[in-house]
């Protein structure tokens, strides 16, 4: 067995096996059934099993538990790297990189680049395969770490060199391969650049990536963000109104492809393009389930759809309803307007105002909700407006947190405006909810 790392343990479950035998948190995990335990992917895949043995140092004391449980049962355990080994950082130097556009003096954590495997099997995070060796895809396909996402941008080899700067780009097609011949899932996404990775370089990308459905099951497809801190990087221009219909033609041109010859769309558009040029959202159906919603595809129609499903046999009341504002990115804005009105034909006392905000912290070309700053928000929220509950998205704060990307917290804006401010998700029951303040029935 080779030397172990020091996995300690710094929590147990109440009630799980690990109590039950009693391990504690100081303890270290050295090995499982004689493995040693690299990182949280080892630790799940080898506590599958319905008997272990697992090997704990505890003090100056080494000893041996073993274990009999139901088939991936889990121990029970926490860690105090979720990792166990530190994320592995990006090699790239992708020229549309986000984070390299970030201004000086935010957070440390929002400055470092993640492209690690363990990502996108944890948290659904997308990589590029530049960081893996051989053995790594190897250890992907022998665990069954599915779904990978990844990030491909174009299959050409020498066009996605030049777009990441990496030599190792160039193996896009191969590591793909081998998740294809290993039956392993796979999503992928594409950021656009115009005169880049568009038109004709597009339809080859697609065209190369249909070979392996069904097992890379869908494309994203979506627009470079750019700030306006650009100073000493390559000069890369935004989607306008007339270029993102053209790319909304040359899209539903190849999904008609895609259906003809895979009985799916395959590739789906981000929502930026349909705003951007002012096109008409999809129907809820055309996303077929919204396998990438989490990359901003289809998350305004499910909003819309789900909004209806939810004032479905809803009762009109009378009486007082609480006025509510909505704060949002310019992008959304217009489609929220639509809804409200929605909600208000069956409510017709509900007050609501739409509040969109524009990003003057990164430049007004970035349009998303998420992207925006609490002092943005501060800077430009009409201050004459009284209403009972100021909602913002939860995709503007940090996961699990009450903070902005700006470190301003929901609660430093509420007393800045004097007005109770409230987050709510993304999902049309809880923005029903938050417009009538739970009057739904």
């Amino acid at each position: 067995m080779k030397d172990y790392i020091p996995n300690r343990i710094t929590g147990v479950e109440k009630g799980s096996i690990a109590e039950e035998i009693g391990l504690q948190p100081g303890d270290i995990l050295v090995a499982v059934n004689g493995h040693s335990v690299i990182d949280i992917i080892d630790y799940k895949y080898l506590i599958t099993d319905e008997f272990l043995e697992i090997e704990v140092e505890s003090g100056d004391e080494r000893f041996l538990i073993e274990i009999e449980k139901e088939y991936d049962e889990d121990l029970g355990l926490f860690f105090s790297n979720p990792l166990i080994q530190d994320a592995k950082s990006c090699r790239n130097g992708c020229i549309f990189c986000f984070i390299d556009q970030l201004p000086k003096g935010m957070r440390e954590t929002l400055y470092f680049k993640d492209d690690d495997s363990r990502l996108s099997f944890l948290q659904g995070n997308f990589i590029t395969l530049t960081n893996l060796s051989d053995a790594e895809i190897d250890r992907i396909i022998a665990y069954r770490l599915a779904p990978i996402k990844i990030s491909v941008h174009t299959t050409n080899p020498f066009l996605r060199v030049r777009m990441l700067k990496n030599k190792n780009a160039a193996k896009l097609m191969q590591q793909v391969q081998r998740f294809y011949e290993a039956q392993l899932p796979m999503h992928a996404q594409i950021v656009l650049i115009p005169g880049i990775n568009d038109q004709e370089a597009l339809t080859d990308t697609i065209q190369d990536l249909m070979a392996f459905h069904p097992v890379l099951e869908s494309v994203a497809i979506v627009p470079v963000g750019l700030t306006k801190y650009r100073d000493g990087l390559e000069a890369l221009n935004p989607y306008t109104k007339e270029s993102a219909r053209k790319v909304i033609e040359q899209a539903h041109q190849m999904q008609k492809e895609c259906l003809d010859t895979l009985d799916t769309r395959f590739l789906f558009l981000s929502d930026e393009f349909y705003a951007l040029a002012d096109h008409p959202l999809p129907a809820p159906d055309a996303y077929e389930g919204y396998p990438q919603i989490e990359n901003g595809v289809g998350l305004l129609s499910n909003l819309i759809e789900e909004t209806r499903i939810a004032l479905q046999g809803s009762k009109q009341i009378t009486g007082h309803l609480p006025a509510a504002a909505l704060v949002t990115g310019t992008l959304a804005a217009p489609y929220l307007r639509e809804l409200v009105k929605e909600v208000q034909e069956v409510y017709p006392g509900l007050q609501a105002d739409v509040i969109p905000v524009k990003n003057v912290f990164f430049g007004e070309g970035v349009t998303v909700s998420g992207l925006l700053t609490g002092g943005d928000i501060l800077a430009q929220f009409p201050v004459a407006a009284k209403y009972d509950t100021i909602w913002i998205p939860e995709s503007m704060l940090r996961s699990g947190s009450d903070i902005f990307l700006d470190d301003m917290r929901v609660g430093d804006l509420a007393r800045e405006l004097k007005q109770n401010v409230q987050s709510l998700p993304v999902e049309g029951e809880a923005f029903v909810r938050a417009l009538t303040k739970g009057t739904i029935v």
